[in-house]
């Protein structure tokens, strides 16, 4: 899954609200600082939290005790700890994912160069198949350009089972895939009547916002564009239009449906114009030959692409440069960051990221970030090769569990940290999603989870990162919950050389924050409690104070 979206959005008969079991919308963007009010001595972080309608813009950094909020207390190591040290290595870190903006202010200082290609010759300099790899590769592109929309995977094997040209250029179905084209054919027309139903219901805001919009506009000075929720809430009209338009706007407000969700919204549903067409196939701007699981050698080495939005926040969470006066800063402080472009907007495909993984492997990344995951997986061996190969070669991999709000245990979001043939990677974690809200949502309500699947949890609601413009937002998913995992491992290593990435794995786990007995909303329900301890194997959220002190502990220092 990528980043949030609004795809659950429904029009109850009193106005807009989601349904309990969608992902629930990020905030609009916001470039105003917001500091956090000081911890009340002896209560817990819901009393912070409560008093905010957003968090800082550093909260994921923050520390539970001295600022309220349950972060990850990066902030109190770099005052306690870090302070008087220097790091020992420059750590890469390859992020494989959509894009990155190689022009971003905050990121360009941080971009990894491979030191053995020279950029724009069109020369494949160092010999390792991939002509001018300057940032990285990108597997979903070719000679005449970048694929920018691609099928869902659900749709490709559907395609596969009815003989639709979104099928081509695969192998034909075995006799066991084909028995699966009965499931495959009920979970694509689920989610084909999901998208329609969305479209309706986009269609239908949108047409809201119509209406009101030029009524509010009206009665405030500034026009449309200054309309926020407290301009419209002191609204006090004697003409009863402008007071029901006053209501449909606090009432989509109080629904958590703003005007760029709805610009959102209306994005994801022209995409999924193209990711359920079963006639769509934009491989030939590939031009590899889809069914050779073993070419490796295809791409361009464009890694921005058309759309670096998400790949651009995820790197930002990683390491962005810091100190720069904003407030967002990465949390490595010494590191080369590679994309490796794989995910487009639709499903990646298992040959890209086995490939994907295998290229950060070979040209040195330590950590590997992987924000991105599917309900299907059909070369999912291919990928466990790949997955083997890192991991056999000491990288550590941190992926998202994903934003479906469902037990991993029984749900799907590939690849796993399963081989087919049993047995998983040593060097893998599995991240689900917390929120800065604290008390009984600490967990993300959009979070998969699982006590046997998901590792550990990490901040991933309303984080603020870097995106393409040389701008920065706020986005929600486990997508950005894994790069805060990815960024702590990759801190741990810049201090601490000697430790295999198998270390860091223990490290990171063993110090996470237990929150084991605490009561919250179970991801994917509106009321439904269970104890934090349940949703994960370590019922616990990262923290990189409690890290760094016993990785010195580990090293033998102090």
């Amino acid at each position: 899954m990528r980043i949030q979206t609004i795809a659950g959005l429904v029009l109850l008969a009193a106005g807009c609200a989601r349904p309990a079991t969608a992902p629930a919308p990020a905030p609009a963007p916001t470039s105003a600082t917001v500091a956090a009010p000081p911890p009340v001595a002896g209560e817990p972080s819901t009393a912070v939290a409560s008093a905010l309608t957003e968090p800082p813009r550093d909260w994921q950094l923050l520390d539970e005790t001295a600022d309220g909020l349950a972060g990850i207390s990066e902030r109190r190591a770099e005052r306690e700890l870090l302070g008087s040290m220097q790091p020992k290595q420059r750590v890469l870190v390859a992020i494989i994912d959509g894009g990155l903006d190689t022009a971003h202010a905050d990121l360009r200082a941080n971009l990894w160069h491979n030191p053995k290609e020279v950029a724009g010759n069109h020369a494949d300099d160092d010999g390792n198949g991939h002509a001018d790899d300057v940032y990285g590769w990108d597997f979903i592109g070719g000679a005449s350009g970048d694929v920018h929309w691609d099928t869902f995977e659900v749709t490709r094997q559907y395609a596969r089972c009815v003989g639709a040209s979104a099928a081509a250029g695969e192998p034909p179905m075995t006799t066991a895939e084909r028995a699966q084209c009965p499931e495959l054919a009920a979970a694509y027309k689920k989610q084909r009547d999901e998208a329609g139903q969305t479209a309706n219901n986009v269609e239908m805001i949108v047409n809201a916002y119509a209406r009101i919009t030029p009524l509010l506009a009206k009665a405030i000075s500034g026009g449309a564009d200054s309309l926020t929720t407290a301009r419209v809430q002191a609204i006090n009209s004697a003409d009863p239009s402008v007071m029901g338009a006053r209501d449909m706007y606090l009432r989509l407000a109080t629904a958590g449906i703003t005007p760029a969700d709805v610009a959102e919204g209306q994005q994801e549903v022209a995409s999924s114009r193209y990711q359920l067409d079963t006639t769509f196939n934009p491989r030939a701007i590939v031009g590899d030959n889809y069914a050779d699981l073993a070419q490796r050698n295809y791409g361009n080495g464009d890694v921005t692409g058309p759309d670096a939005m998400h790949g651009s926040h995820v790197a930002g969470i990683i390491g962005a440069v810091r100190g720069n006066g904003i407030g967002v800063d990465g949390i490595a402080t010494d590191v080369s960051l590679m994309m490796v472009r794989t995910v487009p907007d639709g499903d990646e495909r298992d040959k890209d990221v086995a490939n994907a993984i295998r290229y950060a492997v070979d040209n040195g990344a330590k950590v590997i970030n992987m924000s991105f995951g599917k309900a299907y997986s059909p070369y999912k061996a291919d990928v466990d090769d790949a997955v083997k190969y890192a991991d056999a070669h000491g990288v550590l991999m941190i992926h998202a569990s994903g934003n479906d709000g469902v037990d991993l245990a029984t749900g799907r979001n590939f690849p796993t940290p399963v081989y087919l043939g049993g047995g998983s990677p040593a060097n893998w974690i599995e991240v689900g999603a917390s929120s800065w809200k604290g008390g009984d949502h600490l967990a993300a309500d959009f979070s998969n989870y699982s006590g046997s699947m998901v590792d550990v949890f990490a901040p991933g609601v309303d984080i603020l990162s870097t995106v393409p413009g040389s701008k920065y937002e706020r986005l929600s998913g486990t997508s950005m919950a894994a790069p805060v995992v990815t960024g702590l491992a990759a801190l741990i290593m810049e201090y601490y050389p000697q430790f295999t990435a198998a270390q860091v794995k223990q490290i990171i786990l063993e110090s996470a924050t237990r929150y084991t007995n605490q009561m919250v909303v179970k991801p994917g329900t509106e009321n439904d409690h269970v104890a934090f301890g349940t949703l994960s194997k370590t019922g616990a959220i990262v923290n990189a104070y409690a890290a760094l002190v016993d990785a010195a502990r580990v090293a033998g220092g102090h």
